[in-house]
């Protein structure tokens, strides 16, 4: 038996390899299927299913080319409907793979058709359960993605989400292990523990959701304080649901090298500029208009919560990183690539184009600066609830993923003095090509955000919520 969970840090995502005599499958895969084959390949195994727990929302899963790729069945759980052929399996339906079972158990609550895979080994002993986003380390998916179309409330599926776990995986043995399809950081559940990986037994211990005494009380304590889901939630779903086009083919149209001229041209439409390099390189200068989401932070997640998924897209990218930048972009659903500019932001700077930049200050600066300045507005873009936990005192609190709008800048003015932070300065830098995409170019972005400006003597922090609207 070999089990390898390929982890995806910045987005927060586990797809699974199982293997044994010869034998293979792939739980969750992302759009990009190399490292599946490639595993295979080495091991000189076939990859015999593929296995789905359900319509994931924060990817494009690989399910399409990975099944063309191999011949693999893809499997669903129980009322999965798709636009494409399927195996929907069975409750309790089992699948083998070499000396190994798989079990499928159907655990209604983050969706309706999410499903959990129980694997067995040679001699029937359950020995671990892969549990898609019903259940996480020290958390449960969240109950409020009900499809478009689906008559269903969060509190209906919250209480499904009990049903599913006190039937089908609480009773399981202490020692199986648990390989949740998330890890810390993903906006599928509310607040997910440091590990990827955990047992029943220590979950029964420590998840604050299984120490429910009652379903109402599950009901109430899974649904509390949760934050509205990312926007490009609903469309990855449909996605996954509906199909997509090849990789291949998204890439043969993505990696095309633009010269200053062909960009320029494209420049006049509609087309949104996405800059990928790290965030010290953009601010030195970059294309006027560019919007920045750097390599170096949670890239797809940022991306799928802040560009348009109908608009053509061209890059600038750091050399050589053109290719990866398509495939993670890709990977939350965006196929309008157009392409990319050859010799990057240096041709362009050095053909004497127009650029712009971003003021980095220091936050003891920023201290030094605020009794003086009246015009001085400090711009917090952190969430709320990091926002709630401690401010400084007459900061506006406008969140990066509200920014998606343009009207909720609308109430900044032209004779303010904007200093922008976040909690560690990849955030605001992403904020301050917005606001200057939206011609407010009166900004200053604090370097080190929140983890420098707390340690400052001067610093007046408070808890109370002033919200940007």
């Amino acid at each position: 038996m070999y089990i390898k969970q390929l982890y995806t840090g910045c987005l927060s995502e586990a797809a699974y390899y199982i293997e044994s005599n010869g034998e293979s499958a792939v739980i969750d895969p992302l759009r990009d299927i190399d490292a599946y084959l490639e595993i295979a390949n080495e091991r000189k195994t076939r990859i015999k299913y593929i296995f789905e727990t359900h319509f994931h929302a924060d990817f494009v899963s690989g399910h399409l080319d990975l099944g063309k790729a191999t011949n693999a069945p893809i499997i669903y759980g129980p009322g999965t409907t798709t636009q494409f052929p399927v195996h929907v399996a069975t409750d309790g339906e089992t699948f083998k793979i070499g000396d190994l079972t798989i079990e499928v158990l159907h655990t209604p609550g983050h969706t309706l058709e999410s499903t959990c895979y129980l694997l067995k080994d040679a001699t029937g002993k359950n020995y671990c359960v892969f549990t898609g986003d019903t259940l996480f380390v020290g958390d449960v998916g969240r109950p409020d993605l009900a499809q478009k179309g689906e008559e269903i409330t969060m509190n209906d599926l919250a209480g499904m989400m009990y049903d599913s776990l006190h039937s089908k995986i609480i009773p399981l043995e202490d020692d199986v292990i648990v390989y949740p399809a998330h890890g810390p950081g993903s906006s599928c559940g509310k607040n997910l523990g440091p590990n990827t990986h955990s047992t029943i037994g220590e979950e029964k211990q420590t998840n604050y959701a299984l120490k429910a005494a009652t379903k109402e009380d599950f009901i109430k304590e899974v649904t509390d304080g949760i934050l509205a889901p990312p926007s490009y939630f609903p469309i990855n779903a449909k996605i996954n649901k509906e199909g997509y086009d090849s990789l291949d083919d998204v890439l043969l149209q993505g990696m095309k090298a633009l010269s200053i001229d062909e960009f320029k041209q494209l420049m006049k439409d509609d087309i949104i500029i996405v800059d990928t390099r790290h965030a010290n390189d953009f601010t030195q200068g970059f294309i006027p208009g560019s919007i920045f989401i750097g390599l170096e932070g949670r890239f797809a997640e940022w991306a799928g919560s802040l560009l348009p998924f109908d608009a053509p897209i061209v890059l600038i990218t750091e050399p050589g990183k053109e290719k990866e930048t398509i495939i993670r972009m890709a990977r939350v659903g965006f196929d309008k690539v157009k392409g990319y500019l050859e010799g990057g932001y240096a041709d362009w700077a050095t053909a004497g184009e127009d650029v712009d930049m971003i003021i980095d200050v220091e936050a003891d600066e920023m201290m030094m600066d605020i009794p003086h300045d009246k015009n001085l507005v400090v711009v917090d873009v952190r969430r709320p609830t990091e926002f709630a936990d401690g401010h400084l005192k007459n900061a506006l609190n406008l969140p990066l993923n509200d920014m998606v709008d343009p009207a909720m800048m609308a109430n900044l003015e032209e004779e303010q003095n904007l200093y922008v932070h976040c909690a560690g300065g990849y955030r605001s830098i992403i904020a301050s090509s917005l606001l200057k995409r939206q011609g407010i170019h009166n900004l200053r972005n604090v370097v080190g955000g929140w983890g420098k400006i707390k340690e400052k003597e001067k610093a007046e922090i408070v808890k109370e919520t002033s919200v940007l609207n």
